[in-house]
């Protein structure tokens, strides 16, 4: 196809939809694996992954045969029914997590409303904090996603900008910093909620041990652990969850994106008993939650993930990128950061922004996306090769070399 074809795509698209996204200008057609093409042929190796969401690879067959063999039978039935996929669903989950209980939802920003209403909830019943005072420590930079109260606690302007009134009940501190977070807490505390690394915000990496002295705190201080490992979880960063890499596992964990394998929007929260416990029926809920399709698609995704050991293949490929990276010792670089294959390299600011270099990589065959102006995150599915690694550095080179 010409490119007169892509320009009207992208025409038709600005006309009729809101302008909350500043896309490259490529139109996606198709996608395979790590690969992905445009309506004009060309081929692109996916470094985005839809924010890890595709950890899997594009069009994964298990998992796309397991939509097709579910929509054949039925694919919603609201949870005033049981369904016959919902509960293998939860059980496989909570197993190979290693929690009591999960609440099903769909997408990640739903499963951090749910763990900020779990906390609460559980502030007030378990812990005896008065009604309306329960407090939930955030950290700078964060991002949990786009409703009214989850921009709240928010430290990007634009997110909140326009958008106020705002949610109370929300103390920041410096992401990373243990200190901070002790003298943070108070007789009011519910919980704590985290990132485990900081994806949006630049792929910005806590110091080591941070998680771990975070576990002992909330410990201490009888406050619930939320890690938000909807970007980080699911093998991204080399292990299953990131915060294996310290030991630190929560009390409430959140998972969402490559749940769903990249093909149905699934997410979860996963706690004890005692946490989820708070919940009587009534008291939460969602239309498509725990649907028998996104069930069925989330079995799959499981599956795919430990029996093809995607979490190693990220630890011993993320390492082989990163050192690929650093051996361009790009002029225009200021610091690769980041674990398995959540790499995020920062330009120097007198270069301008990462914006430039994204578009000529995409030129180069590669999709990659700036986050927070300066960082390009290279976050491929999880399915890559060394080969296509070394495709990628190829061109990489060309664009970052000196």
């Amino acid at each position: 196809m010409s490119l007169a074809r892509t320009e009207e795509f992208i025409r038709e698209v600005e006309q009729y939809s809101a302008r909350n996204y500043n896309p490259l200008p490529v139109v996606i057609k198709k996608g395979e694996g790590v690969w992905v093409f445009d309506i004009e042929g060309n081929r692109y190796l996916d470094m985005l992954s839809a924010y890890s969401a595709v950890n899997q690879g594009h069009r994964h067959p298990k998992i796309i045969q397991a939509l097709i063999s579910q929509a054949e039978k039925i694919t919603l039935t609201s949870r005033a029914f049981h369904n016959e996929t919902m509960g293998p669903f939860l059980k496989k989950l909570c197993e190979i997590a290693g929690y009591e209980k999960a609440l099903p939802m769909n997408t990640g920003a739903e499963a951090v409303e749910t763990a900020i209403k779990t906390a609460r909830k559980w502030g007030q019943l378990k812990k005896g904090v008065p009604e309306n005072q329960g407090e939930i420590i955030v950290c700078e930079n964060n991002f949990h996603g786009r409703t009214v109260t989850i921009i709240s606690f928010s430290s990007e302007e634009q997110y909140r900008f326009g958008f106020g009134p705002f949610t109370p009940g929300f103390v920041t501190v410096p992401f990373g910093d243990a200190a901070a977070l002790e003298a943070a807490i108070g007789p009011n505390t519910v919980a704590v909620l985290a990132e485990p690394i900081q994806g949006e915000g630049g792929v910005l990496v806590p110091p080591d041990g941070y998680l771990a002295r975070m576990r002992e705190l909330t410990r201490k201080h009888n406050v619930l652990m939320m890690l938000d490992e909807i970007q980080t979880g699911l093998g991204r960063t080399g292990k299953l969850f990131a915060y294996e890499h310290e030991g630190a596992k929560p009390d409430v964990l959140i998972l969402g994106k490559a749940l769903g394998g990249g093909v149905y929007p699934v997410s979860a929260v996963l706690a004890s008993g005692e946490v989820l416990g708070v919940f009587a029926p009534g008291d939460h809920g969602s239309t498509f939650g725990g649907n028998p399709l996104g069930a069925a698609v989330g079995i799959a995704a499981l599956e795919v993930l430990l029996e093809e050991d995607l979490p190693g293949r990220a630890n011993e490929l993320g390492r082989y990128f990163t050192a690929g990276l650093e051996d361009i010792n790009s002029p225009y670089v200021r610091e690769i950061r980041g674990k398995g294959l959540l790499i995020g390299v920062e330009i120097k600011k007198e270069y301008g922004s990462a914006r430039p270099f994204c578009e000529r990589l995409m030129a180069e065959g590669l999709l990659c996306k700036e986050t927070h102006e300066q960082t390009i995150r290279f976050a491929p599915p999880l399915v890559i090769t060394k080969e296509d690694i070394d495709w990628a550095l190829e061109r990489i080179r060309k664009v970052l070399g000196a």
